[in-house]
């Protein structure tokens, strides 16, 4: 087990928890040998997603955690990751509906950020201006994000959007921005930046991106990622260090601004790349990470 001397940096860094091996207790103490002290909790917790938890469950979890010295920082949730032309009383049933129990285990694990999924459009493919469609046909959406929102203030913690690849309505920089627009940049309210997802969408990460995007993000996800000789479309799964992206740019950014002060490492997407070493390639992207926030 490697051990890890931790520099102090302006911004902390983490990793989905289901990335750390073994049971959730071996993977809290995986995150103990990897120095990292704040956990984003989606899956594979006693074999669960965060949202299925049961009280018990969650009370086993914090013990857990505490007993490590660690503290969860985000809830990353399922909820809303859905069709929206499924309807306002599917989302209100499937998704809104379970915000209350959700609420009950974040009660227990007292995390700073819930996190939603952007909803999804099976006419995304047909929309130039998604937000601009949902605004006009289904304009119960920002209105159900907002009420979820505030249900999540209200209980303590902070609602963070977190974008999703595929049919996703926030596909763009703008979309992005005129979506938090509609939802008043609160301060109760956040980007979950997913840098990878956005790219899989179609917009190549840049620092122009980042720039645009810079007033609503509270929380970022890096991954590697390479596209390939006649495309930058996302081809292959890679380490943060070999990454086609400008991460070390983009990072330095996200440090010197302060704009998450949690950055969260997640698993690549892309196929395997022939010849390519995917040996400790977490422990590569950590060690990256941390000596790129170190460094600003």
């Amino acid at each position: 087990m490697i051990g890890y001397i931790v520099a102090v940096a302006k911004t902390n860094l983490t990793l989905v928890s289901s990335m750390a091996d073994g049971s959730f207790a071996k993977a809290l103490d995986q995150h103990v040998a990897w120095g990292l002290s704040v956990l984003d909790l989606k899956d594979c917790i006693f074999g669960k997603n965060v949202s299925d938890l049961t009280s018990h469950d969650a009370r086993r979890a914090g013990a857990l955690i505490r007993e490590r010295g660690l503290s969860v920082y985000c809830l990353s949730t399922s909820l809303f990751h859905d069709d929206v032309e499924r309807g306002e009383d599917l989302f209100r049933r499937l998704h809104f509906g379970p915000l209350k129990h959700v609420l009950e285990i974040a009660d227990v694990l007292k995390p700073r950020l819930i996190s939603l999924v952007a909803a999804s459009s099976s006419k995304r493919r047909d929309l130039k201006d998604a937000v601009a469609y949902v605004r006009r046909s289904q304009p119960w959406l920002i209105p159900l994000y907002d009420e979820a929102a505030d249900r999540i203030d209200t209980a303590g913690s902070k609602t963070t959007i977190v974008n999703e690849a595929g049919d996703c309505l926030l596909s763009t920089p703008a979309e992005l921005h005129d979506f938090f627009q509609a939802l008043g940049f609160r301060e109760r309210i956040c980007l979950t930046w997913d840098v990878q997802n956005l790219w899989q969408c179609g917009t190549f990460p840049s620092v122009t991106v980042y720039e645009a995007l810079k007033s609503v993000i509270g929380y970022c996800y890096l991954k590697g990622g390479q596209h390939g000789l006649t495309s930058t479309a996302l081809r292959w799964r890679t380490a943060l260090a070999d990454a086609s992206w400008p991460v070390a740019e983009i990072t330095r950014r996200i440090v010197r601004d302060r704009v998450s002060p949690i950055i969260c490492l997640n698993r690549c997407s892309g196929a395997a790349k022939p010849g390519y070493s995917y040996k400790r390639l977490t422990e590569r992207d950590i060690d990256f990470a941390r000596k790129l926030m170190i460094q600003v």
